[in-house]
């Protein structure tokens, strides 16, 4: 067929960073990112406007997979985030806000392109070098005879949710219970790595009370009506059948195929008969529980149900991967293919009912697999805490393979900045030669960079308040909105943001991002420090530096842009 449409030129722009329509959407994008940063963030409403469902978030995943970017330099930049979410669960915001400050300040320098991106990436290195080492002063290693850090930092992951609607006890709380279920995942033999960590499944309760919330080892499937307790066998170590094809008795697709049935033969009367001879194989076999990933016949649950054999039926495709892995069942694909050797076996089976809810709680005899029974007062609200619980536990598995956590509010990002303008003071003659710019250049990129850390922790700041900078630790510490300019900061500055420092004779500050002198900041992290704190923040150790380095990479990469091709057919 010939084409009916004259093929339209490829559309061509030429420095798109400097275009007006590209500043505008990088300038929107990064003020929605800012607005929801921290604590105090503020909650945005996703809707389509045609009537469809409305989400309340804060959180960085939702706001990316709802927001409809048009330009290549924004869907770049999204797409980075979005790529950084997925894999460390953490960090979107930060991630986001960082790559958008420092585009914006590279913009406005001065300096060729690519001593910009040199400049950036040697700083980049330098952060990371810092954050890796021993003498790296805004980390703390994580011990895993004590749970106070692990929780500290699932209950730091919690605050910064605003949409959850969580009280303090409420955090602690499922805190708690997000840490249990993580270590009931934990797999049980050493030697397993990171990728066997097992499979928390979390089981919607909405419109009841968080402290309502629990924890259960093995799995909660839900079961409508109340089922009666003399349908469980009476034995114990169950054995199990899992089956991934449907027992309705439905015909298979035969595609292009053709089914001859002899005159005379009732179909419906042939599949019921090869049902109830499973039936029977499965009662013969000493099977105690069938468990089924489609729907079952009436007529076999009533026959299973008679010969005391429990059948769950409509379980997902999505519960499959934990009941194999619980049971040591092999999913059954055929009636065909029925054999004992595909059977698994359970510890025990009860009755759970909770909430409005009865369910079927089944308990393996050594498995990594547990239900976490979520509650919240609305849908809204219970949608965000399982986003929040989803982060901690991803959180928590990366911990586990990098056992370090760093110091949360804003810290980190002062003390980096602190650091890179004392280490950068005098720049050594051969690293200008290997960067290709002047002195004056390197100055202006690194303090650029440093800003735009500092930016970053501005960010937390929604009622403006003010910020100021330690001179001895590099922490970040906050001021309430109207400080009379004649009254002295430590009456209004009594803890630093991750909350490990506090005031003490003789502690200067400086206003945030504003000049002062270089130097070297000190640690505060001690064990003593660390088991007096109450509450500390702190964030994830590996989530942070991959997206430290993203927004770097993916604001170098940007800047680095000459032209953008767009096919318009």
């Amino acid at each position: 067929m010939s084409r009916v449409d004259v093929k339209k030129l490829s559309l061509c722009t030429s420095d798109p960073l400097s275009q007006e329509a590209v500043g505008h959407a990088l300038l929107v994008f990064s003020e929605i990112m800012k607005s929801c940063y921290g604590p105090a963030g503020r909650l945005k409403q996703l809707h389509n406007g045609l009537g469809g469902s409305v989400r309340t978030t804060s959180h960085s995943s939702a706001l990316l997979g709802s927001l409809c970017v048009a330009h290549p330099v924004l869907k770049l930049l999204a797409a980075s985030v979005q790529n950084h979410i997925s894999r460390f669960g953490d960090g979107g915001l930060f991630t986001a806000v960082l790559c958008c400050s420092l585009l914006g300040r590279l913009r406005d320098l001065s300096v060729p392109s690519h001593a910009c991106v040199q400049i950036c990436q040697h700083l980049l290195s330098q952060c990371l070098a810092y954050l890796t080492s021993e003498a790296c002063s805004c980390k703390i290693p994580v011990d895993f005879s004590s749970s106070k850090i692990l929780l500290d930092l699932v209950c730091s992951i919690l605050t910064s949710k605003r949409a959850c609607l969580l009280s303090r006890k409420e955090v602690d709380h499922l805190g708690m219970l997000i840490l249990k279920a993580f270590l009931l995942t934990v797999p049980q033999h050493a030697g397993t790595g990171v990728a066997g960590f097992g499979k928390c499944l979390y089981v919607p309760i909405k419109e009841k009370q968080v402290m309502d919330s629990r924890v259960c080892p093995g799995l909660l499937i839900e079961t409508p009506g109340s089922p009666l307790a003399r349908m469980l066998p009476g034995r114990r170590t169950i054995r199990t059948a899992l089956f991934s094809t449907s027992l309705s008795g439905d015909l298979c697709k035969t595609g292009e195929g053709a089914i001859t049935i002899h005159q005379g033969v009732s179909v419906e009367a042939a599949v019921l008969d090869q049902l109830l001879n499973l039936g029977q194989r499965i009662v013969k076999d000493g099977v105690g529980l069938v468990i089924c990933q489609k729907v079952i016949h009436p007529a076999l649950k009533q026959y299973l149900r008679e010969n005391q054999v429990v059948a769950l039926e409509r379980v997902g495709g999505a519960m499959m991967e934990p009941l194999k892995e619980m049971t040591g069942s092999q999913p059954i694909p055929s009636l065909q293919l029925l054999s004992p050797a595909c059977y698994g076996s359970l510890k025990d089976l009860q009755i759970q009912h909770i909430a409005p809810k009865w369910f079927f709680h089944l308990i393996p005899e050594d498995s990594s697999v547990c239900s976490l029974v979520l509650c919240n007062r609305n849908e809204t609200a219970w949608d965000e805490t399982k986003l929040a619980c989803q982060t901690a536990e991803r959180v928590l598995q990366l911990t586990v393979q990098d056992p370090w956590v760093l110091l949360g509010g804003g810290c980190v990002e002062t003390h980096l900045s602190s650091y890179l303008r004392h280490k950068n003071a005098d720049v050594p003659h051969h690293t200008l030669e290997d960067l290709g710019c002047s002195r004056s250049e390197f100055h202006l990129v690194a303090d650029s960079f440093c800003h735009s850390l500092e930016s970053v922790a501005r960010c937390l700041e929604h009622d403006n308040g003010g910020f100021l900078v330690d001179l001895t630790w590099g922490h970040l510490w906050s001021l309430p909105p109207d400080v009379p300019h004649d009254s002295p900061w430590s009456d209004f500055a009594s803890k630093c943001g991750c909350g490990l420092c506090g005031t003490r004779e003789g502690l200067q500050w400086r206003v945030l991002q504003s000049q002062s002198c270089p130097f070297p900041p000190e640690s505060c992290v001690s064990e003593s420090s660390v088991a007096s704190t109450v509450s500390p923040v702190l964030d994830c150790f590996a989530a942070k530096c991959n997206a430290l380095q993203v927004a770097v990479e993916t604001a170098c990469l940007l800047f680095g842009l000459s032209f953008v091709v767009e096919d318009q057919n």
